[in-house]
């Protein structure tokens, strides 16, 4: 069964969409903070429903929640 994933609207993600922010965001260990509306480009999913991986302006190998992402 393949995993449905989806983002804050309920739109349907796939490899390679692009999502912006709908929240600004504080990266974990770093000083970065992504902030509401920034264009993330060219996603990955993950085997999480809830999770993609994505590079974002400043950081690599980032994971963001979908509940904080709509589709471009």
């Amino acid at each position: 069964m393949a995993i449905v994933v989806k983002d804050s609207n309920g739109t349907a993600l796939a490899e390679g969409d692009s999502v912006t922010l709908v929240k600004d965001l504080k990266v974990k260990g770093t000083s970065v903070t992504l902030k509401r509306g920034t264009l993330v480009k060219n996603i990955r999913l993950t085997d999480d429903p809830a999770e993609i991986e994505c590079n974002a302006e400043k950081v690599k190998g980032l994971v963001l929640r979908t509940e904080f992402l709509k589709k471009a």
